[in-house]
């Protein structure tokens, strides 16, 4: 935290390192999230290159209130989700009959049953409503705490955590379904 705090004090006087380490720092995360709530595999650094295009304008104003990971990443799920909608304006099929995007592995070869799994579990992410997508994969994989979530997205907290529960019922109900 305080290093996000020196990182944002730099960019805001013009550094452009620190605008460099900010993206170096988050950016596997980021793509992380972006691929978990896009619906097209081929927007997912375009998405992450659009968030940091829009931070990069904000040099001398940006104030930070929270975590800077915390910012960046609701950025990308609200952007995820425009480039959703778009999709789904430019096409005719439904969400529901598109295939589901899998963010690439840069690790070693896995067995072939976690794989199996690992995409069982994203096909069943991504036939979820895009709130409780959007609240699963902020939480779990981005480590934001709901509070955050709720404040980024500037719902209440009850309204965050229903999306939560709501959401993991009906992954377990696809999942208990195949």
């Amino acid at each position: 935290m305080l290093e996000d705090r020196l990182l944002v004090w730099r960019f805001n006087r013009g550094d452009t390192d620190a605008l460099r380490d900010i993206y170096e720092k988050y950016r596997d995360d980021l793509l992380k999230v972006a691929a978990a709530l896009l619906n097209d595999k081929n927007g997912v650094e375009d998405v992450v290159h659009d968030v940091f295009a829009s931070f990069a304008q904000t040099a001398g104003d940006f104030r930070q209130s929270g975590s800077l990971k915390a910012y960046l990443s609701i950025c990308v799920a609200n952007r995820a989700r425009d480039g959703n909608r778009a999709i789904l304006q430019r096409q005719t099929i439904s969400l529901g009959r598109t295939e589901p995007v899998l963010p690439d592995r840069n690790r070693p070869d896995n067995s072939a049953m976690f794989d199996e799994l690992s995409e069982q579990l994203a096909r069943a992410i991504s036939q979820l409503p895009y709130e409780q997508r959007e609240v699963i994969i902020l939480h779990l994989q981005s480590r934001m705490r709901f509070r955050q979530i709720a404040k980024g997205k500037g719902v209440s907290l009850n309204t965050i955590l229903s999306r939560y529960r709501y959401g993991l019922n009906k992954l377990r109900s696809i999942l208990d379904g195949e």
